[in-house]
Parts: structure tokens; C-alpha cells; sequence
């Protein structure tokens, strides 16, 4: 890179107006002041030189030592320059691509539209960046992420080309990664419930004349009890093997596990022989599996369909199936059931429900999220808030959270639930910081099947960095009983994973479940979450004032915060003040409400301020 020489410095042309001075002066002394100035404007002009020299030197060695691949083109899009990462990138040496078109090096990927906006992006903004297909000097077609800059010369013209990419092969094989994880079971390798929604579709668009599609989910009756004798890993062992022995059964067909102990079965047939074929499914999967030198048989629940004779669209027949098995559950499980119209909504109404929860999860337009601050009991200040999930029915109105929850747990809607209550509740903190209120942390429920999904990191990263919001201000509040189910696996390190990005996290209604004191030894925890069933008789029940006194003594020993839940009188809070309990949350602060009138509270408190800051002003002084 050439040294860039600035005439615009007043040494240079005062020595330049001193040279001639230095043969016409008539005194020897004024020529040798002028020799001097002469000089003087020399000297500047070569440190100016070598500076100058010396930055470019520094900024080559700055192209050499980069990982990015630079090429500098002239106007017409001719390769001048590249750096090293271009070389080891692409496989071309710096003379082998010089005067050659760049546009020669990209893959047949891309059409004339997308170069035809590229282009156009380049002139009109001066600059373009986005993710294009290349080519390496073996043949072989990559991936880079490329930034493309125009300079322009004083006039406003385009003088040169300068653009930096790098290889992004790594991070969409990563992705490919990604997305087959998120269709794939990880215990048995079969497709899960997304991959099973798109392979029945699927299916269904091309179904031809005289083809039908066989359906069944295959339930293991009684299977948390066979975990509970067998043990969690030989459990595992054996959901395994039951969707090895399914595949091989039903060959040519699609074999995935919905979750938990459900198995889904479709085949595409010419044979109107369904309930042979689901007797056939019975049978052979009823036969001995031998798990841990013991020898079970399983007792099955069988819930099936057909299509197009039950549905032609693969959402109302995954409903159907469900009627069908639940049905059978019904019926004292160990049975078969297909589906029939009558069990249909009108004579399942939970399941009127369960369609209801899937068209709200679609639109995201009834659910809603209320918020009920927390409270220090000193002086009643805010230090957080709960984000709390409500289902706004058109027409039932509000659902409780205890009618849809196991509904949803049931039917396999926890996870997108839990999703979206994570990503409403960040979308909701983006709004409040746009709109200049307080940044408290929100904490948002945890729920078992979240955790043993295995969606749950993810759910939480995408949103934090779609929202920017950081880690600490979303605290996750789990329930003992997610502590024990052994679904989720070792929960202790994902919750010193999730901590140590910034997560706080609580353990929810303690007391009320399988509270251990081992336990919480060894959980990364900041806070206790008392339930309510211990604060509603304070100060009256001495057993409840004792429990809480031992609780408050405990978290103290293990350096945890406590907040007692369900505060609604002055003397259940003058009692958690005294024995120490800093923090409350309840109806005698606030009862939970939605976003829109926290803000409303919010603007009209800071109003109320402003009016009385401005009436103390105004007041006469003495």
C-alpha cells in the first residue's frame, strides 16, 4: 500500500518559498536562515513520509495476519490484491486471480436477480453484506459471509472494490446439525413430533388414487412403574429397543417417538385391512422384550386412524389419533381403539379444549402473560416481577392455568407453550426498556417436559440475543418435582450451565412437594419461593410460624434468598419481617395483571411525580 503524501502541510511551502531565497538574498545571514527553513520544511516532509510509510506497512502486516479473506477490484470488478486468508480460503495465489474478474469465482448458485440487487445495494449504499455460494480452486462449492465496501473518489465515483468474507462451511454444518437434532429423538434416533408432523403431510400430498394412510400411536400402559423397578437407564435401554423392534416391523413405513412412551406408526397401503394391520402391530410388540436378564411383556394402548376416510389434513388427524388413544385409556388401557366421530369435541370435552390450546399456541392471539411484582418487606419497593401465563378463551373466557397446563403436558403442547412464554415474556422486557421503565428481572415458570425436551437452552439463547436482553434479568423458577423426574435426567449440571450464563435461579413452591435438604445443598440456587399454603394461617398457626422460621434459618445457612408467596395482610407481613424474610409477593401489593396496565401504573406514577416536583418548585419561598 502507498505511502498517502499530504501537500497540505505550511513547513513544505515555506520552505518551498525559502529555496530561491537562499541564491537571491544579498546577506549571508538571511541565506543561511533560509537554508535552514529549507531545511527544517525537508525534515518535516520526510518524517511524513516515513509515518506514512510506516502505516501502511502496519496496515499490510494487519491483511496479512487476518482470518478474513481480502480482495481489493477496481471498478470494474477486476481483482488487484488479495491477502493470505484469501489464499488459504480459496486455494488461489495472489497471481493466479490478479486482473481476473470476481465475479468468476462464485458459484453457479445465485441468480441474475440476486447479483442484479447486489449490485444495486452496492451503488446506492456504498456498501452490501450478506451470505454467498464460491468456488475453490479444486471445484468444490463453500459458503462465505461477504462484505463488500464502494470507494469513491472525490467526484462521487467508484474507484475500487474492497471486500472481506470468510468461510461459514463450519457454522452450516453446524446448523444442518442443529436442525437434524431438532427433528430427531435423542434416545432411540427416530423422528420426534416436529419431523412426524412434516413426514405425515407429506404423505398425505402425495397420496395417490386407491392409497389410504394407516395411523397409529402405540402407548406403553404402566411404563413409569416399570422405570421405577428398572430403573431410569434400563428404561431408556428399553424405549429403545421397542422403536428398533417397531421399525423393523412396519418396514417401508414411518416409525417416530412423540415423547415420553408414545410411538407413532404410519404406512401408506393399498389394503383396506386397518384393524388387521393394528392387531398385527399388537401382537408383535407385545411379545417379550428381555431388559436387564428379566423378560417383561408390555400392555399397550392402541389409538388409530385412516386416512383420508378420517381426515385429509395432518393437524386434525394428530387430534383424532389422540381421541382415539385416550379413548382406549379409558376403556382400561391394554385395548385398541380408532377413531370414530363420537369421540370426537362433543363427547370429549377436554379435548375440544386441546384444539382450542393449538389454535391459540398458532395465533399466539389469546394467550397472554400478567405480571405480579415482588416486594421487600422493609419498605415495600419493588425488586422483580412473575411473568404468569393466562389463556383468554372467545368464549369460556379465562382458562385456568390448572384446567389447560396438564392438557398441555399431556398432549405434547408443554414445550411450544413454555417457548412462547419465553420469548413473550423477553419481547415484553424489549418493549419496557423502549419505553424508559425500570429493567427489574422477570421470572418465568420452568416446567419438567421443558427441561427433558432438551429445547429449553436453546429456546432461552435465541431469545436473549433476538431481544437483547441479558441473561440476568430472566430468572427460571423449577419445582421440586422437576428436581425428581427422572425424565429430565441430571438436572444439576444443566442448572449450572444455565446459571453460569447469568440465569438466577429459584426452586418454586418449596414445601409443598419433595423437598430435600440434599438437594438444595447441591443446586445451583439463589432464591426459595415459600409457598402459600405456609403464609395463609401466619402469625396464627404456631406450626406454620415454625416452619417458616425454619426455612428462613436454613436458606441463611446456605446463603439464599427467600420470598414468601401468597402475602395478602398486614400482619402476615409484619410476621415475615421480623423473622427475616426480605422478600414477598401477594394481593396486599399487587394482584397480577397484564403488561399494558403495569405501564399505565407506571407513567401515571412518574406523572404524579412531575406534577408534585413541579408544585414544590412553584412554591414562594420565604
Amino acid at each position: 500500500m502507498a505511502p498517502s503524501l499530504t501537500l497540505n502541510r505550511p513547513l513544505f511551502w515555506l520552505a518551498l518559498a525559502a529555496l530561491p531565497a537562499c541564491v537571491w538574498l544579498p546577506s549571508p545571514g538571511l541565506r543561511l536562515v533560509a537554508m535552514g527553513v529549507v531545511v527544517l520544511g525537508l525534515a518535516d516532509t520526510w518524517r511524513q513520509l516515513r509515518r506514512d510509510r510506516q502505516n501502511a506497512e502496519l496496515m499490510q502486516q494487519a491483511l496479512m495476519l487476518s482470518e478474513e479473506g481480502v480482495q481489493i477490484t477496481d471498478a470494474g470488478n477486476h481483482i488487484l490484491a488479495v491477502n493470505p486468508a484469501f489464499t488459504r480460503i480459496t486455494g488461489f495465489s495472489e497471481d493466479e486471480v490478479r486482473g481476473l474478474n470476481a465475479a468468476n469465482l462464485v458459484a453457479a448458485r445465485h441468480d441474475s436477480a440476486f447479483f442484479q440487487r447486489l449490485w444495486q445495494t452496492l451503488e446506492t449504499k456504498g456498501r452490501w453484506e450478506g451470505e454467498i455460494w464460491n468456488r475453490r480452486k479444486q471445484g468444490d462449492e463453500y459458503p462465505e459471509w461477504l462484505r463488500l465496501k464502494a470507494v469513491v473518489d472525490r467526484q462521487g465515483r467508484i474507484t475500487h472494490y474492497v471486500g472481506t468474507f470468510s468461510d461459514i462451511s463450519v457454522h452450516k454444518a453446524r446448523e444442518q446439525d442443529l436442525r437434524r437434532i431438532g427433528f430427531e429423538d435423542p434416545l432411540t434416533g427416530l423422528p420426534n413430533r416436529r419431523r412426524l408432523h412434516d413426514l405425515m403431510t407429506s404423505r398425505l400430498r402425495h397420496l395417490r388414487a386407491g392409497e389410504s394412510l394407516d395411523m397409529a400411536i402405540i402407548d406403553i400402559d404402566g411404563f413409569k412403574s416399570v422405570n421405577d423397578s428398572l430403573g431410569v437407564e434400563q428404561g431408556d435401554r428399553l424405549l429403545a429397543r421397542f422403536g428398533q423392534r417397531l421399525a423393523r416391523h412396519v418396514a417401508g413405513g414411518v416409525v417416530g417417538r412423540l415423547g415420553g412412551d408414545e410411538f407413532l406408526v404410519i404406512r401408506t397401503t393399498t389394503f383396506d385391512d386397518h384393524e388387521k394391520w393394528v392387531a398385527g402391530l399388537r401382537q408383535h410388540m407385545s411379545e417379550p422384550f428381555e431388559v436387564a436378564s428379566r423378560t417383561l411383556r408390555l400392555g399397550l394402548s392402541i389409538g388409530s386412524c385412516r386416512a383420508p376416510e378420517d381426515g385429509r389434513d395432518s393437524g386434525v388427524l394428530f387430534q383424532r389419533l389422540e381421541s382415539a388413544l385416550y379413548a382406549a385409556k379409558r376403556h382400561g388401557r391394554n385395548v385398541s381403539q380408532r377413531f370414530r366421530p363420537a369421540l370426537d369435541v362433543q363427547d370429549s370435552p377436554h379435548m375440544a379444549l386441546v384444539y382450542a390450546l393449538r389454535d391459540a399456541l398458532a395465533t399466539g392471539e389469546q394467550l397472554e402473560l400478567h405480571y405480579q411484582t415482588q416486594h421487600r418487606t422493609q419498605d415495600g419497593g419493588v425488586v422483580g416481577m412473575e411473568a404468569l401465563l393466562r389463556w383468554r378463551h372467545p368464549e369460556h373466557g379465562m382458562v385456568s392455568p390448572g384446567e389447560f397446563v396438564p392438557l398441555a403436558e399431556r398432549h405434547g403442547l408443554m414445550g411450544p407453550l413454555g417457548n412462547w412464554v419465553i420469548d413473550e415474556a423477553l419481547a415484553q422486557m424489549a418493549r419496557w426498556r423502549e419505553l424508559g421503565l425500570p429493567a427489574l428481572p422477570v421470572w418465568i415458570n420452568i416446567s419438567a417436559i421443558q427441561m427433558f425436551q432438551g429445547e429449553l437452552e436453546s429456546a432461552l439463547s435465541s431469545g436473549l440475543a433476538r431481544h437483547g436482553i441479558p441473561a440476568a434479568q430472566l430468572g427460571l423458577e423449577i419445582t421440586e418435582s422437576v428436581l425428581l423426574d427422572e425424565r429430565a435426567g441430571d438436572i444439576v449440571p444443566r442448572l449450572k450451565a444455565l446459571r453460569a450464563r447469568g440465569h438466577r435461579i429459584a426452586i418454586d413452591d418449596f414445601g409443598t412437594g419433595y423437598s430435600s435438604l440434599s438437594y438444595l445443598k447441591h443446586l445451583p440456587l439463589d432464591k426459595i419461593k415459600l409457598d402459600r399454603a405456609f403464609i395463609r394461617s401466619l402469625p396464627d398457626e404456631a406450626a406454620d410460624a415454625a416452619i417458616v422460621g425454619a426455612v428462613l434459618a436454613m436458606a441463611r445457612g446456605l446463603d439464599l434468598d427467600v420470598i414468601a408467596e401468597g402475602v395478602e395482610t398486614q400482619e402476615q407481613l409484619d410476621f415475615l419481617n421480623a423473622a427475616g424474610c426480605s422478600l414477598v409477593q401477594g394481593f396486599l401489593f399487587a394482584r397480577p395483571v397484564p403488561a399494558q396496565a403495569l405501564i399505565d401504573q407506571w407513567q401515571q406514577a412518574t406523572a404524579s411525580a412531575r406534577a408534585d416536583s413541579s408544585a414544590l418548585g412553584s412554591e414562594p419561598t420565604a
